[in-house]
């Protein structure tokens, strides 16, 4: 272990430290979670790809975030089963430093691309005459593109004030992945400057992408109160009801973790915090814009019934 003076060049993550049979027991729901998430995500991104009903920009959209769930939940999920495997794992500095920047990358380009849907919502909703000019095939991938590059600047910058850090107070983590506050414990260098830049950062990307979301509502909010009649209002907020859910359950925790810091909260709130947004969340994304949404509904039993069809007609 890395004591006084020595350089740090492998972590161990000590994960959650429970017994043995609570450890089998977790292994098996998040492995069972995990492969949910790769099934509804792969799932929505086959449909939405294979059903015309499907090319319009709200669903490109929701392909490219179904996509980040599967490469968020890839980047922690298995080190995730891998701490609880065997109680503690070996990780090299390098690859703490790759999984760090993507795990970086997915969460703040998710960040951007959800208030490039809530825009989306907001076109379609405030001046739908125009959707189809506003949200032409290049603009799409411009704010696609858009939110990507956000998200890998992020990610450079963020990456590289955390990793330019001297660790030699110890090398156990005790986090089940390489995530910012435990890292930051382990720090025996000045950490300050990087710490402020790195939660500018984080508010930067969490405020900006809030603020588009918040103004792009308050004019869809604006947009449904016009609407006479109340079957139209309804199906009106419907469209954004999916949208609305996967924000206040992404930002929330983003929030709590990220923008109130250390302040009394303890690394096993942040693990229990950490394993909503890295686990379940991308679980739910897919059940979120499915179960309230008549068309993938309509589309996903269609699909079904043709594997029905052709398994019988194998049989």
């Amino acid at each position: 272990m890395a004591e006084n003076g020595t350089v740090v060049t492998e972590f161990i993550l000590m994960g959650f430290q429970l017994r043995a049979e609570l450890q089998v027991g977790l292994f098996l729901v998040f492995l069972l979670l995990y492969l949910i998430t790769m099934g509804g995500n792969l799932g929505m991104i086959a449909l939405i790809q294979s059903d015309p009903r499907f090319q319009t920009p709200m669903y490109f959209f929701l392909s490219h975030l179904s996509l980040l769930d599967i490469c968020y939940s890839s980047v922690i999920v298995p080190q995730l089963l891998g701490t609880l495997d065997m109680d503690e794992t070996v990780i090299t500095y390098e690859r703490c430093a790759t999984q760090f920047f993507f795990f970086t990358l997915c969460a703040s380009t998710e960040c951007f691309l959800l208030a490039v849907m809530a825009y989306d919502r907001y076109v379609a909703v405030y001046n739908p005459l125009h959707y189809a000019a506003a949200m032409t095939p290049q603009t799409r991938l411009g704010l696609v593109a858009g939110a990507y590059a956000g998200g890998l600047l992020n990610s450079v910058v963020r990456t590289g004030c955390t990793f330019s850090i001297s660790f030699c107070k110890s090398n156990r983590v005790d986090f089940f992945f390489c995530d910012l506050p435990p890292l930051l414990k382990l720090a025996c260098s000045e950490t300050q400057l990087r710490e402020q830049v790195i939660y500018l950062l984080a508010f930067l990307v969490i405020s900006s992408s809030s603020s588009v979301i918040l103004v792009s509502y308050l004019f869809i909010v604006r947009a449904i109160l016009k609407i006479r009649t109340g079957s139209g209002k309804a199906k009106t907020f419907s469209t954004c009801a999916s949208h609305m859910t996967a924000v206040a359950l992404f930002f929330g925790t983003l929030i709590f973790i990220y923008l109130k810091g250390n302040m009394g909260r303890s690394l096993g709130e942040d693990k229990i915090v950490s394993v909503f947004y890295t686990v379940v969340i991308p679980m739910l994304n897919p059940m979120i814009y499915s179960l309230r949404n008549k068309e993938v509904k309509d589309a996903l039993k269609k699909a079904l019934g043709r594997v029905r069809v052709s398994n019988q007609s194998e049989t």
